[in-house]
C-alpha cells in the first residue's frame, strides 16, 4: 500500500510521517510530496519515497500520485488555498486516487471562524470530485500560542482581545497521530472528524499554567479589539495584518475553537496532550 502526503515537508507532514513509521508502516510505503528539496532528501535518507511536485503542473502531479492508495492533502495557508487546493484535487482525480484525506477546520461548514471559508470551499470541491474522502477538521494547535508563552517568560504579561473565550487546543503531534491512524487503518471513507483537545482553557488559565511552568509571575491582560489593533500597529504590523489578527481573536473570543467533541482522543486512543505538558516542553 502506498500512502501519499502532499505537504509532507511541513511540520504537520513531518510529524505524520514519524507517526506512520511508529505505527509500523514501512518507510517505502510512504510517498512524501512537496517543494522543499532539502527536506525531501532528508526523508529519502530515511527510506521514504519522495517526489518534488509543482501543483501548477496538474498532469505531472497526477503522474507522481499514480498508484497511491490514499492521499493526505495537508491544507495550504489561507493565501494559497484558492489556487492550490483545486489543483491538488484535480491531480488526485486524474491519478485515480481511491481515498483522499483533507486537513480542514473544526466545524468547517458552520463555524464562525472566518479563516475556515477556504476549508469549507475545499470540502465542497472534494465532494464534487467524487473521490471517497475523509475530512480531518482541525481545531487549534497549542503551538499557535508559543508567542504568548514567550511573552509570559520575557515580560510576565500576556495581552490580547480573546478575553474569557475558551480554546480547546491539542499538540500538533496529536493531530499528526490522528492523520496517521486514518491513513493506516480502514473504514474512514465518508467520515468527518471534529478534532480538538479534550479540555478548553481560558487565557486566565493559560497565564496561571505558564506561571507554574516558568516559576515567575505571569498575568493575563484582556484588551478590547481597538486596544489590540493599536498595540499591533505600534509593534510594526501593517493595517491588514493587524485587522486580520483582531478578527481572528474575536472569533476565538466567541468560541470558534471551544468545542470538545472528543473525536481526536478517540482516534489516537489516548487523551490529548494537556496544555501544561506542552508548555513544559517549551522551557
Amino acid at each position: 500500500m502506498t500512502l501519499a502526503i502532499i505537504g509532507a515537508t511541513g511540520k504537520l507532514g513531518a510529524l505524520t510521517i514519524d507517526a506512520l513509521l511508529e505505527r509500523g508502516v514501512p518507510a517505502g510505503g510512504v510517498l512524501a510530496l512537496g517543494r522543499n528539496t532539502g527536506r525531501l532528501a532528508e526523508l529519502a535518507a530515511q527510506g521514504v519515497r519522495t517526489a518534488v511536485i509543482d501543483l501548477d503542473d496538474i498532469d505531472a502531479t497526477a503522474k507522481a500520485l499514480t498508484g497511491a492508495d490514499k492521499l493526505l492533502l495537508i491544507s495550504f495557508g489561507p493565501g494559497d488555498q484558492v489556487a492550490q487546493h483545486p489543483r491538488a484535487i484535480d491531480a488526485a482525480r486524474l491519478a485515480g486516487v481511491p481515498h483522499l484525506i483533507y486537513t480542514s477546520a473544526l466545524e468547517a461548514p458552520t463555524t464562525i471562524l472566518e479563516l475556515a471559508a477556504g476549508h469549507k470551499a475545499t470540502e465542497e470541491l472534494i465532494a464534487a470530485s467524487g473521490i471517497p474522502a475523509t475530512f480531518l477538521r482541525h481545531g487549534w494547535y497549542t503551538e499557535n500560542h508559543l508567542p504568548d508563552f514567550a511573552g509570559a517568560r520575557e515580560r510576565g504579561v500576556i495581552s490580547n482581545s480573546i478575553g474569557s473565550g475558551r480554546i480547546a487546543t491539542a499538540s500538533r503531534k496529536d493531530f499528526a497521530e490522528a492523520a496517521a491512524v486514518v491513513l493506516s487503518t480502514p473504514g474512514h471513507e465518508g467520515k468527518a472528524y471534529e478534532l480538538s483537545g479534550d479540555t478548553a482553557w481560558s487565557f486566565e488559565e493559560f497565564a496561571q499554567i505558564a506561571q507554574e511552568v516558568v516559576g515567575t509571575p505571569v498575568r493575563y491582560q484582556p484588551l478590547t479589539g481597538d486596544q489590540e489593533r493599536e498595540q499591533l500597529l505600534a509593534a510594526g504590523l501593517d493595517e491588514g495584518t493587524a485587522t486580520f489578527l483582531v478578527t481572528l481573536n474575536a472569533n476565538l473570543r466567541d468560541g470558534a475553537m471551544a468545542p470538545t467533541p472528543g473525536d481526536l482522543s478517540r482516534l489516537i486512543g489516548r487523551p490529548t496532550e494537556p496544555l501544561a505538558t506542552t508548555l513544559t516542553t517549551w522551557v
